[in-house]
């Protein structure tokens, strides 16, 4: 069956349908990973996006619901130059068309991706519709969506506690969206875990008494997550802290900096950084349309930058005990290689225990 991505500027792209029936709206986006597509799908970070993958083929090695980042995902939308009908891996628990259809997430496959990619990368990131009908779009609803109260779609509703097998520290953590891997790289790093909703009050958090604070990737608009960075600003110097992706963003509007809209946004697995104080440069994976405006931090000194466009990737506050970083240090398939600041992390929090 024959299915349509209209973009807000007009262009139709032809495809053909798999995943759940039905259409849908939202902010197209592309990833480069190669692999991690039922972690990529399972983002809570791409609430209210449409996934575009520019890897030719999606779905080799079948879906493994222990692999999910989320409980439920929440991409508005799935696209891929084809899919892979019979996977084979041992591990393999459903293939990526049963995977969509079970979670009402309806996908296009078909689809010149190499030219889809072109145009967000020629006019940046924009709205689309996944339809039956190109002639049944309106465009000027298209061009008018936008993605509100991100955050609060996907945060937790209520406090829950992860126990390693040796805790020796506890680690509040905010879930504005939080990925899986981040509690599993915790707890691996012998963190008891208890993840808060994300507009907790101050007062609970002091009151839990913990020896670190994480703070959560997310989707949406950073700037547009008011109460968070209010509760942020008064955590900060409290407890060391440490920040990923949105939550690195929210830190730094928390201390006075700002954040910009990325023409297409880094969303994929092998975005290089530098490190600024030892030169060397690290693989990393990544998923974002915002980033803080280095010009702006004031409070802080940047640590990484972006090698291929120098936007900001890590701010270090020594003097408040904090860290952020824009990529993912968790991230689950990899790459691995800053997989040791959750180290650096625990021994922030070693020498902030009395």
């Amino acid at each position: 069956m024959k299915r349509y991505i209209v973009l807000a500027n007009g262009e139709v792209f032809a495809g053909e349908a798999f995943g759940a029936e039905g259409e849908s709206v939202g902010e197209l986006v592309f990833t480069t990973a190669m692999v991690g597509y039922t972690e990529t799908v399972s983002d809570p970070s791409y609430y209210g996006q449409i996934i575009m993958h520019t890897f030719p083929q999606i779905g080799n090695y079948g879906v493994m619901y222990e692999d999910m980042e989320s409980p439920r995902p929440v991409a508005a939308g799935y696209v891929v130059g084809d899919y892979c009908r019979k996977p084979s891996n041992f591990r393999t628990d459903t293939d990526i068309d049963s995977f969509l259809k079970q979670y009402g997430i309806c996908g296009v496959y078909g689809v010149d991706t190499r030219a889809l990619t072109r145009a967000i990368r020629s006019e940046g990131v924009m709205n689309a519709a996944i339809v039956s009908d190109p002639a049944s779009v309106d465009m000027k609803k298209l061009k008018a969506y936008k993605i509100a109260d991100a955050v609060r779609n996907v945060t937790s509703s209520s406090e829950e506690v992860y126990e390693p097998e040796k805790a020796e520290y506890t680690v509040v953590l905010y879930d504005y969206g939080a990925k899986k891997n981040i509690i599993r790289s915790l707890l691996k790093h012998n963190a008891r875990v208890i993840s808060v909703p994300a507009t907790t009050p101050v007062k609970r958090v002091k009151d839990i008494a913990p020896d670190g604070i994480m703070l959560s990737n997310g989707p949406g608009d950073p700037a547009e997550n008011r109460e968070e960075i209010k509760i942020i600003s008064s955590l900060l110097g409290y407890k060391p802290l440490f920040g990923i992706c949105l939550g690195h963003q929210l830190a730094a509007l928390a201390t006075g900096a700002k954040t910009v809209k990325l023409k297409y946004g880094h969303r994929g697995a092998n975005q290089p950084v530098k490190e600024l104080v030892s030169g060397r440069t690290f693989i990393t994976s990544q998923n974002h349309g915002y980033a803080v405006d280095s010009d702006s931090v004031r409070e802080g000194k940047l640590s990484f930058v972006n090698v291929n466009d120098f936007t900001c990737e890590g701010v270090d506050y020594p003097d408040i005990n904090a860290m952020t970083v824009q990529f993912h240090p968790e991230a689950c398939a990899g790459p691995k290689d800053m997989r040791g600041l959750f180290d650096v992390f625990n021994e922030m929090m070693k020498g902030g225990k009395k």
